[in-house]
């Protein structure tokens, strides 16, 4: 069965050396290319993923993650940081490399802004390419993008549950905001359960969080992402768990290989090469 991981990343700090917009430093056990994640992806049985050109490590810089997917062709697509000075020539050389979307990352400065002309421009570009919008945040930061987000008229994704702190409860209201988002139509990714989670490897404690996501999105606008190479992950991360987790919010096949590959391929295209 293809199936796909909706959230990873990849980084060759030789070739392409981090740029001064990154966001953060990344450590030397996160470090994973192109081909580290090949070899991951073929031990999990996963055909095909979703590359975001990391706030970390490489800021505004999407020149890996393309040359990543120039290196593989149509096993990736793309979600790039769209810089605010970007080009006519440079959004077509995003879109011919097979990005689909743009990435805002609400608790970062560094991040290309959501508000203001610079947001308005990136939304408008979004809009006349085709991109959707993915959207990352902790806490409540959601509440102030969350109106922005709704009159895009934009297919919205939301990362890794919405990052809710599990002691708060689904009651929280960073993660309401997330579920009226779900109620107007936006995907959400169950994806790097290891951000907020303390019952590693189970990841039980989000049962309660996974459960609302699937009643309120349905099966079909929701997705499964890894986050590898596990970015400042709290501790040891392994793949396989995540995935073992999924099979146990959705027991029933048919359903997962909905949330493992139609879903994506209706939201980000992906085809079976």
């Amino acid at each position: 069965m293809p199936a796909v991981d909706c959230h990873a990343h990849v980084f060759d700090l030789k070739r392409f050396p981090p740029p001064d917009s990154r966001g953060f430093d990344i450590a030397p056990n996160e470090h994973g290319t192109i081909e580290d994640y090949v070899a991951v992806l073929d031990a999990h049985g996963m055909s095909h993923a979703l590359l975001v050109n990391p706030l970390g490590g490489y800021g505004l810089d999407n020149r890996y993650m393309l040359a990543a997917m120039a290196e593989h062709p149509g096993r990736f697509k793309g979600i790039s940081l769209l810089s605010p000075q970007a080009t006519d020539r440079d959004i077509k050389t995003l879109v011919d490399g097979g990005v689909v979307g743009i990435r805002f990352n609400l608790n970062f400065e560094k991040s290309p802004s959501l508000y203001g002309k610079a947001g308005e421009r990136a939304l408008a570009i979004a809009r006349d390419v085709g991109w959707l919008v993915q959207a990352h945040y902790e806490g409540e930061t959601i509440l102030a993008a969350l109106p922005i987000l709704r009159a895009s008229r934009l297919t919205v994704v939301v990362d890794h549950f919405g990052r809710p702190v599990v002691a708060h409860g689904v009651a929280q209201p960073g993660f309401q905001a997330l579920l009226e988002l779900g109620r107007h139509g936006a995907v959400v990714k169950l994806s790097a359960g290891f951000r907020m989670s303390a019952t590693r490897p189970s990841y039980a404690d989000l049962d309660p969080f996974a459960g609302e996501l699937l009643r309120v999105f349905g099966i079909d606008r929701c997705v499964w992402g890894s986050d590898w190479p596990f970015l400042r992950a709290p501790a040891r991360v392994d793949y396989g768990p995540q995935l073992t987790a999924l099979a146990r919010w959705i027991p029933d096949a048919a359903d997962r290989e909905r949330i493992l590959w139609r879903n994506p391929s209706r939201i980000f295209g992906f085809k079976v090469t």
